[in-house]
Formats: structure tokens, sequence, C-alpha cells
């Protein structure tokens, strides 16, 4: 069965993830109501929509890197082990993980998000285990950790890779022997907890740096997903460009009708360094200051093209001939200000056929406006 999504980020700040509770964790109960809370992916292996996005989950795609990775996200989720989800800042590696609890047999308990990175030692580890009256100044009362409140569901821990060395050693403890004793407390609690862990950092390499423990990596390493960067799969720009921009042109309540190829072709040719969120913020911004209906080259606040430190890199086996010639076409129009007669010239092929491959893809009316040359229908 195809497996088809593309990843839309809703991640929340660290600032939210730090300062919640219990607003970031969801019971079966209240699944139902506020189905948003605890992201469940249960059409993950759903054919896909024409536009490649999954009913009913927050992801969506139709790269086949992205295909590969949920076909895996899918086999690891009707399992019990540690999942480990590498990926580059933005790439939405807490949906992956949400994914994998809505697709689970955990899917009815909660899925409780901890940012390891935004947090002191000291409270972090309160944040993990818990705290008994008294542990510490400030402690007024007995307080559960995360661990305690995914009893039965998923934790999942962003940026694992910035736990402290000495809070390393308990979380390597738990994983091992699913128990734990809260911070100032001597009983002994064990829990039912599925963990996922992610980083963007290369966990080998701090293992030979001595700043994280071998024994711990490969606990966490049990099952490792590599979710690929945006730049990795230039055919999924356009449809999650497409989705910012119905989202905030309705949040706005503004009608856009669309983008002009020259804007598409930059946003397909960009190398997206901050990935889907970056993405995310340049459409929202766009939305808000275009002063027409469709968006142009002029609306994009970013450096257009790719840098120079930062090439696209086309992963070949991973992409299809359709995608290819896509990205061909679109980055040569980028090259040309948008001129079809000039694309055509260069990739040796007739102007009628660039015309109707933007027509296609539903970007042909940007050509419309500010191009020397309209539309050709003659067949």
């Amino acid at each position: 069965m195809r497996v088809a999504c593309c990843l839309v980020l809703h991640k929340q700040n660290e600032a939210e993830h730090a300062a919640s509770d219990v607003s970031d964790t969801t019971t079966a109960a209240h699944s139902e109501q506020d189905p948003a809370a605890t992201p469940a992916c249960d059409a993950i292996a759903s054919e896909p929509s024409p536009r490649g996005v999954c009913a009913g989950t927050g992801i969506i795609a139709a790269h086949a890197l992205m295909q590969q990775l949920l076909a895996k996200a899918f086999l690891a989720a009707q399992s019990r082990a540690t999942v480990l989800v590498h990926g580059e800042t933005g790439t939405g590696k807490e949906l992956i993980a949400a994914a994998i609890h809505g697709n689970s047999k955990r899917r009815t308990g909660r899925f409780v998000r901890l940012n390891c990175a935004s947090l002191s030692e000291s409270l972090l580890e309160s944040e993990l285990f818990g705290h008994e009256r008294g542990a510490f100044t400030g402690a007024i009362g007995q307080r559960k950790g995360r661990f305690e409140q995914a009893h039965l569901g998923t934790l999942f821990l962003d940026e694992v890779s910035e736990i402290p060395l000495a809070l390393q050693v308990k979380l390597l403890r738990f994983l091992q022997e699913r128990e734990f004793e809260r911070v100032g407390g001597d009983e002994t609690l064990q829990v039912d907890v599925r963990v996922v862990a992610a980083t963007n950092r290369d966990l080998r390499a701090m293992v030979a740096d001595h700043t994280f423990r071998e024994d711990l990596y490969y606990r966490l390493n049990v099952v490792r997903l590599e979710v690929p960067p945006l730049r990795a799969r230039p055919s999924d720009v356009p449809l999650l460009a497409e989705h910012f921009l119905a989202r905030y042109a309705g949040e706005n309540e503004k009608d856009m009708r669309g983008f002009a190829a020259d804007a598409m072709a930059a946003l397909v040719g960009h190398a997206w360094p901050g990935n889907v969120r970056e993405l995310q913020n340049v459409i929202e911004q766009a939305v808000v200051l275009c002063e027409l209906d469709e968006i142009g080259l002029d609306d994009l606040r970013m450096h257009v093209g790719t840098r120079q430190d930062d090439p696209i890199r086309l992963i070949v086996p991973g992409v299809t001939l359709a995608e290819l010639e896509r990205f061909a076409i679109l980055k040569t129009l980028d090259s040309v200000g948008g001129s079809p007669t000039k694309a055509a010239a260069i990739l040796g092929v007739s102007r009628r056929t660039i015309q109707y491959r933007l027509r296609e893809w539903g970007i042909a009316t940007g050509l419309e406006r500010g191009v020397d040359e309209p539309f050709d229908d003659a067949s």
C-alpha cells in the first residue's frame, strides 16, 4: 500500500513545551474532544488524495523519501521498541513521533512531550521523574513527572542530546529496568511507557566526544528514523506552500489565488536551511504583506535561490523522472526571470511544453503577469 504524507509543522515553541504540565498531554477521553492535542495519524497507510495529503493526519506529503520514512514509522508503531528520530531543525520530528503514537496500540493513552533543552538539569530531573514534597526549595507538594503522566502511552523526548550526563544515567536505568524514583523520594515506581526521542545532532560524534553515553545511545537507537530535509524533496515544496497559503489566507480573511511562476520557482529552488518551519514563516509573511491576490517573487522575504555553502541535492535514486523534470523547469525559470521562451531555449524544449507543464502544475497563471509572452494555446 502506498504511504504518502508531507510534513506540515505545527510544533509549539520551546517555551510552551517547558511551561506546560498537563496541557501537553491527552487522555483517551480527551482525544475525541481535542484531536489536535494528540496528533494521531490513523491514515498514515491510506491512499493519498490527489494533492498528496493523507486525511486525518498532521502530515502532508508525496515524495518517495517521505513515503519510505512513513512506511518505516508505521512498522515501528506496531512494536514496543524505543525509536530515535533524527533530522535537521524544522523538519517535523515531533509529527513523526506523534504518528508513531497514533498508529500504535498505545494511541488511546497519552502522548506526552518534553523539550530537554529548555530546562536546567535540576528542573529537567523533576520534569522527567517528578518530586516529593520538600524535595527542594519551592516543592510544596508531590508532583508526578512526565514518565508517570505517560503511563500506558508515549513519552516524546525532544532534543534528547541536551540531557546532562548525570541525568543520562537515570534515563538509561529507566529504559533498562522501567523503574525510577521521584526526586526526594525512596519509593521505586514502575510505569509502562514507550519512549520516542528526537535530536538534530550527531549522537555518535557526541559519544566519541564523551558528551553522550554510549550505552544510552544504543538503548535509544533501537529503531532509527531519518527525516529528510526539505531541500532533498523539492516536489513537496508546492504542496506545503499551497497548504500554508490556504491556511494563512483564511486566517487573515484574504482571497488569494496562488503563486506566480517566478515565486513558486524561487520557493522550489531555495535551500530551506530552516526546513518546513522556515517555509511556513515565509508564506505567512507573504500572505500578510501581499497587496494583490497572487504571491509574487517580491512578496517572498527570503534569500532567493540556494546558499553557496548549502546547494540543493537531489537524491537519485529517490526521486521520479517527473520530479526531476519539475525541478529542472522551475529552477531554470527562476534563473531567467520567469520567461518560458528563455527557459525553453536552455532546456531544449518548446515554449509550449514549458507552459503546459506549468498549467498542469497549477502555476501557469503567474506567467500572465509581467512576462514577455502570453500563453500559447495552439496545438
